[in-house]
Parts: structure tokens; sequence; C-alpha cells
């Protein structure tokens, strides 16, 4: 129970307003019940093959240089996957403005590893870094059970690395 009353507290922490995540929250559920489900968003918003399976679903930020983006990260047997929970405003190069969602995929089989770490001046704040063949990092956090989230992720890839 500490475990969780943590991840809720660090995952409301990166939030600039709690009204802005509470918000989203909001609108995430609604989008989620609408839609008929997380797998359902999964397929919505990525090419799935017909027998990849859906592992583990999460909801985190992604470490930007613009800063944390909120949104789901998806773990299946063919991809780490995360999508932004709104979509992000930006001026396309003819100046129109354009709504878009944030999304990453990893191939399960171009990553390396995924290993825990954590904020050396706030311990309890964790992180989860993704790293590819070719070297690219991915940093997750604010995970309601970053431990959880972790142990799926080492299963997709040892899966992946011993077919």
């Amino acid at each position: 129970m500490d475990c969780l009353a943590q991840g809720i507290r660090e995952h409301l922490s990166l939030s600039p307003k709690l009204t802005e995540t509470v918000k989203g929250k909001l609108s995430l559920g609604t989008k989620i019940l609408q839609v008929g489900g997380l797998e359902k968003i999964f397929k919505q918003k990525f090419s799935v093959k017909d027998d990849e399976e859906l592992l583990n679903v999460s909801q985190c930020y992604l470490s930007t240089t613009a800063g944390p983006i909120a949104g789901i990260l998806f773990i299946s047997t063919e991809k780490i996957a995360f999508c932004s929970e709104r979509s992000i405003k930006f001026l396309s190069p003819t100046g129109k403005l354009l709504r878009i969602y944030y999304k990453v995929s990893i191939p399960i089989s171009k990553t390396m590893k995924a290993k825990e770490s954590e904020n050396r001046e706030k311990p309890s704040q964790k992180y989860i870094q993704v790293i590819t063949e070719d070297d690219f990092e991915f940093w997750f956090m604010g995970f309601l059970n970053h431990q959880k989230t972790l142990r799926y992720l080492h299963q997709a890839i040892s899966s992946t690395s011993s077919s």
C-alpha cells in the first residue's frame, strides 16, 4: 500500500498543475470507455500484428527535452509503445496550428535492456530507462507501480532474445 501511495504522489508531482492532471485523467478515462478498452486504444494508435499480444499497460510520463509528457505505456510481445494522453499543439511549416498525439514505438527486437534508475536528489522517484541497440535511451517515470512495469519489460525483452 505504501508503494501505491508513493506512486500516486510521484505521478501527481510530475504534472505542472493538479487541475490539469485531473482533467487529463478524466478525459483519458472517458476515451478508454468510448473506444472499448485499453487494448482497442493500443490497436487504434499503433500497427499491431495478428499474433501480437498486449502484456501490460501503465500510465506514466515520458521524459522529453520539453519536459515530461503524460501518457500510456503499452508493452506487447512485439513493441514498447507510448502515446500521450492529450494531443500536443504545434505550428506546421505553413503556419497552421496542428494537434497530434506524441507517440513512440520501440520494437522489442531492437531493445537491449530496461533498467530501474532513481533520482539522486529524491531516491523515492523511480525511472525506467529503456536502451535500444543503437544506444538510444527512453526514460519513463511517474508510474503507479514501476516494479510491475519493469517485470513486464524484462519478460518481453527476454522472450524476444531467446527466440
